[in-house]
């Protein structure tokens, strides 16, 4: 035989054998599966904190500190308020917080730094200067004054 034969052999022999010399080679290269039980361990852990599913849910956004935001479309809302936990499962999307319309509408009051902060970002990139003062006026925040008595008129009528 020739001598290069008989190398490659053996290190075809190397590569496949189990365990040590003079074991049996194995026929084929096993294929690992991934385990798809995880999302059945979830539920099962779910179903122990007593969790109800909410329904009518048509979209959730998770906003992130870099302004991106975790958006979901119909996805499936568990919930636990008992034990203040919330599962959100389906199909989510990383999107910029300006490509979601409406989102401001989601806002509370106390995502004011963060709209600042998106607001600068947004005419930096344009190239113009941000001031906080320009976007929020504190003088609105005041209830105006009365000017006249609206007692007046109905005293009139009786």
């Amino acid at each position: 035989m020739n001598q290069d034969k008989v190398n490659k052999l053996r290190n075809q022999v190397k590569d496949v054998r189990i365990g040590g010399k003079g074991t049996a080679r194995r026929k084929r290269k096993s294929v690992h599966k991934t385990d798809k039980g995880d999302g059945k361990k979830l539920q099962t852990a779910l179903k122990r904190l007593a969790v109800n599913s909410i329904q009518g849910i048509e979209e959730v956004n998770m906003i992130r500190n870099d302004g991106t935001v975790l958006h979901f479309v119909n996805p499936k809302v568990q919930a636990s308020p008992g034990a203040n936990t919330f599962s959100i499962s389906g199909l989510a999307e990383n999107k910029n917080i300006s490509e979601i319309p409406g989102i401001f509408n989601q806002f509370g009051m106390d995502a004011t730094s963060s709209l600042q902060k998106l607001v600068q970002d947004m005419t930096e990139a344009q190239g113009k200067a941000f001031t906080p003062s320009d976007t929020i006026d504190e003088e609105d925040d005041e209830v105006p004054d009365l000017v006249e008595n609206f007692d007046d008129p109905s005293k009139d009528e009786a």
